[in-house]
């Protein structure tokens, strides 16, 4: 593929993650559903987010930098494999958190492990992250060291190239099973999954339709993001393809980010019972619980694929009872 060879990357992922039939949870909902298993990616827990980690870490390398800066909440499966990531390649991880110290369960226990240099911002807006990013590359920088930063969900161009390599292997997959999905579902959050699915299903001119589900930002901003990381990701490749619309849904996110919903704790358990697969409640969770509404009020045309990204370690930081 032009352009792919010039990009370093280094290998962090299991690859290809395995597609696979979902008969129980089709038949549950009428609709033949079928899973693909990015919750497989062999890094930690494994997640989606390692698929675009292999990039950019990658760069930072090629940088000659000694750490990585970058954050979000403190159960953020992102920054937990950042951390982990950097660590199999020999750089130093500094995670930015909003808000204030809580428990060390979930993700901030893995983060611990990892060995990552952990700072709050003290603030609860989620935009303190980015300030406080970049406040503290300056401060590394000054005392000698060689930060390459990366923000919350690693939404650049760059990392979105992973997904835009995922959906070329989710392509083959398709072929080899002689499957024509009519959509592939995703939980949309930092908007870099969706963007590479995206530029890779107008490559190719996929007959399917790449659907998020929005579980972090209003709806017109996934949209532009999406479009923009997609756009530059095509672009590092050196690959376009017809420019097709942007689908993302609204009316999941529940009672906000980071916090599980009555929708999705309830599509959590339907898949544990029918496939024996866990959804984590702030992404997949979510997501699942689109189609699912979907499904059930003969929405949904068949057969679809949904995109299982990561992210088990949330399950165990939740308080009380599900």
């Amino acid at each position: 593929m032009n352009g792919l060879d010039a990009l370093p990357r280094v290998p962090l992922a299991t690859l290809p993650t395995p597609l696979h039939p979902a008969p129980r949870l089709s038949a549950e909902l009428g609709v033949d559903v079928w899973f693909k298993r990015d919750d497989l990616t062999g890094l930690g827990l494994g997640g989606n987010k390692a698929r675009g980690l292999e990039f950019l870490v990658a760069d930072a390398m090629e940088r000659g930098c000694d750490c990585i800066v970058t954050g979000a909440g403190e159960q953020s499966n992102w920054a937990a494999l950042a951390a982990l990531a950097a660590r199999r390649c020999g750089l130093e991880p500094h995670l930015v958190f909003y808000g204030t110290p809580g428990r060390p369960v979930g993700n901030l226990l893995l983060d611990r492990w990892a060995g990552a240099t952990i700072h709050y911002t003290r603030d609860a807006e989620r935009s303190s992250v980015d300030r406080t990013i970049d406040e503290l590359c300056a401060r590394l920088r000054r005392a000698g060291r060689r930060p390459y930063a990366i923000p919350r969900g690693g939404a650049t161009a760059l990392g979105a190239v992973g997904y835009l390599l995922a959906g070329l292997e989710l392509d083959s997959q398709l072929h080899e099973a002689g499957l024509k999905p009519a959509t592939l579902w995703l939980a949309t959050g930092s908007c870099g999954t969706q963007a590479g699915l995206v530029a890779a299903a107008r490559w190719l001119g996929s007959a399917y339709r790449v659907v998020g589900v929005s579980v972090s930002r209003p709806v017109r901003e996934c949209l532009q993001r999406v479009a923009h990381l997609s756009d530059g990701a095509a672009d590092l490749v050196a690959m376009r393809g017809e420019a097709d619309d942007v689908h993302v849904l609204d009316g999941y996110i529940g009672p906000g980010y980071g916090k599980p919903s009555d929708a999705g704790d309830e599509a959590t358990a339907l898949v544990a019972r029918t496939e024996g697969i866990l959804l984590d409640p702030v992404f997949g969770a979510k997501a699942m619980a689109a189609l699912i509404a979907h499904a059930r009020s003969d929405r949904l045309e068949g057969p679809v694929v949904f995109l299982v990204t990561g992210g088990s370690a949330t399950l165990f930081a939740r308080k009380g009872p599900v």
